[in-house]
């Protein structure tokens, strides 16, 4: 691989000293480490491929971190962390102490907000642009956003709160649109005369010439603006930017970094809100992604020379089993209908949309239409099931109260990624829903391998009333819990001695790491009784009782500590009189490493060994 060019960059300003006739050759070097180094590590490579151009010629005439450069969604940012200095941290990229696959102020100053979730950035642009209005300080703030966040709501709100911010650029990476050859010469050719420096200059002195005109100025400026207005709407299709407020420039081509560097050069000038309009292509130079780029999105480690489909041959996992189960229960029941926001491959749900095109609904980056969505269908009698990473379910967590619990509704939330999250760190874990959801009085089931999985969906879409949920690990199960099989029962318990004193309580994956600190324990000749909760709440009766014979009960969950299942088993425990010692081991701080699910539990202190030790220090 040929990364002459690039073994000079260790700098933004070593990008900018660089000749630009040698840009392109820089971007295919860019564009081949990325797909080596990703091929190794795993990471986000789709909408990598597809932004390295904008990026280098952003870096080329900008100059942060006195600019502000924010992406949407933070994903694509892996060339802006190369230009700032950190290609050598691609080696551990999303490894525990590594480098993070996001943005993050943390890691380098160039980084300007954090970026994990959707639709967020220019909300956040739009604070930074005024903030520099008030304190007077110089810069321009640039908002990357990808045409699958306009899916969603906030982008929206944001766009009706721009203002005359004179210092927001704005830019549509559009990989979805495609363009005709006459009207895209057209739009190159007037983008060109309308981004000249000379003309924002005129533009602006004949609307304050005009405007000083007594009782007519403002008059003559509409009759002069009206026709251009009509013409440029019909070749660009740019109603709604402009209305919101936006110069609208483009479609460019996002690909030609030499004119992009032309015309961001040329509209330092600008004198509004600028919303640039780039069409690139999600995956370009890998023809794989650019193919399938869904399934090149986000990745494990690949071999470059031996790629398969996932959808042909799908690797066994939660999401799979999810899927399938859920093409069974659609089969038997024609009222089941599916719903996901711009997840459908990750969440398994391309099994139903196969099966039943016309009962799966994707409805873009928008979690919280999504939920409100599936209350409109459950109020007319059919049975939606949400399918959502537990991530982005908090994003629709008002939708849940007001529009599903109050109405109680039967929606079944299927969520995905619940607990700890390999790789992407700390804006991608799944440790509220349990929380918050139980707080407002949903069931939520956890189970711990595929049968009970398969045993407790089929149940919730058939049996319960109401809104539930059902959370799952990301990946597939553990060899440890697949043994484990299905009793149905809502917690089983896995080993009882009558002389063991202590008991420790735990639900999910988790339970592979409390079986062998029991196993260590053993081995030490402590008794240490095991039991494995599934319907994790509401608490069960039964449960409760058996729990009060212990004399000390250790509660481990993958979830945050306050608000979670275990404070409301041990408030259960004292409102029955119990009197014994309760240790709780959870979550306590929101930011996480990006790390393996292994590391993120040793570094929380809720692997085997340390959940041994902790048994250990009980003095009863």
């Amino acid at each position: 691989m040929d990364t002459s060019l690039l073994d000079t960059i260790s700098s933004p300003q070593d990008l900018k000293n660089l000749p630009v006739n040698q840009l392109p050759a820089l971007c295919e070097e860019i564009r081949s480490f990325l797909i080596e180094s990703v091929s190794k590590t795993g990471g986000h490579l789709s909408s990598n491929l597809g932004v390295i151009e904008l990026t280098v010629a952003l870096h080329r005439v900008f100059s942060t971190p006195v600019d502000k450069i924010l992406f949407d969604v933070g994903h694509q940012c892996y060339t802006h962390k190369i230009l700032t200095g950190r290609r050598e941290g691609f080696a551990q990229l999303r490894m525990l102490e590594g480098l993070s696959g996001f943005p993050s102020p943390r890691e380098s100053c160039h980084d300007a907000f954090i970026a994990g979730h959707g639709n967020t950035a220019l909300s956040t642009a739009i604070g930074i642009a005024r903030a520099k209005k008030l304190k007077h300080e110089p810069g321009k703030v640039i908002a990357i956003i990808g045409d699958g966040a306009y899916t969603g709501g906030m982008v929206y709100e944001g766009m009706n709160n721009i203002d005359t911010l004179d210092n927001l650029i704005v830019i549509l990476n559009d990989n979805k649109m495609s363009i005709s050859k006459n009207v895209g010469t057209i739009a190159r050719h007037l983008t060109v005369l309308r981004t000249n420096p000379g003309y924002f200059r005129a533009k602006e002195s004949v609307s304050s010439a005009l405007d000083s005109i007594p009782l007519l100025g403002t008059r003559l400026v509409e009759m002069i603006q009206f026709p251009k207005m009509l013409l440029r709407r019909t070749i660009y299709h740019s109603t709604m930017f402009e209305e919101m407020g936006f110069q609208y420039i483009g479609p460019v081509d996002g690909h030609d970094v030499q004119a992009l560097v032309s015309l961001f050069r040329n509209i330092q000038e600008q004198t509004a809100p600028l919303f640039i309009h780039a069409v690139t292509v999600k995956g370009k130079g890998f023809k794989p992604a650019e193919e399938n780029p869904g399934e090149f999105h986000g990745v494990s480690a690949f071999d470059l020379d031996h790629i398969t489909n996932p959808e042909v041959s799908p690797k066994a996992s939660f999401s799979t089993e999810f899927g399938q189960t859920l093409v069974e229960l659609g089969k038997e029941d024609r009222r089941i209908c599916a719903i996901t926001a711009a997840m459908k491959y990750g969440t398994g749900l391309q099994f139903f949309y196969h099966t039943f095109p016309e009962r799966f609904f994707d409805v873009g980056m928008a979690e919280q239409h999504a939920v409100t969505f599936a209350a409109g269908l459950a109020s007319q009698g059919l049975k939606p099931v949400v399918g959502l990473y537990s991530t982005f379910l908090q994003r629709s967590y008002d939708q849940i109260i007001h529009d599903v619990k109050l109405m109680d509704l039967n929606v079944v939330f299927a969520i995905d990624r619940a607990g700890f999250v390999p790789a992407d760190g700390e804006t991608h874990q799944g440790i509220y829903d349990a929380a918050f959801l139980s707080q407002i009085g949903i069931p939520v089931i956890s189970p711990s391998n595929y049968q009970e999985l398969r045993f407790w969906l089929r149940r919730l879409v058939k049996e319960y009333t109401g809104p539930c949920a059902i959370r799952y690990a990301r990946g597939g199960e553990d060899p440890r819990l697949k043994d484990l099989g299905c009793s149905g029962a809502p917690w089983d318990p896995l080993t009882a001695d009558p002389s063991s004193r202590i008991a420790l309580v735990t639900y999910g994956a988790l339970t592979a790491e409390a079986i062998d600190a029991c196993a260590k324990l053993k081995e030490e000749g402590i008794l240490c009784d095991l039991f494995k909760m599934v319907q994790i709440y509401p608490l069960d009766q039964e449960l409760l009782e058996q729990l009060g014979r212990y004399d000390c009960v250790l509660f481990a969950e993958e979830g945050i500590r306050s608000g979670g299942i275990g404070e409301k088993l041990a408030a259960a425990l004292l409102e029955k009189g119990w009197k014994g010692r309760y240790l709780h081991q959870a979550v306590e701080v929101n930011v996480l490493p990006h790390a393996t699910v292994p590391e993120i539990r040793r570094c929380l202190h809720l692997d085997a060994a340390s959940l041994a030790d902790i048994v250990k220090g009980v003095q009863l």
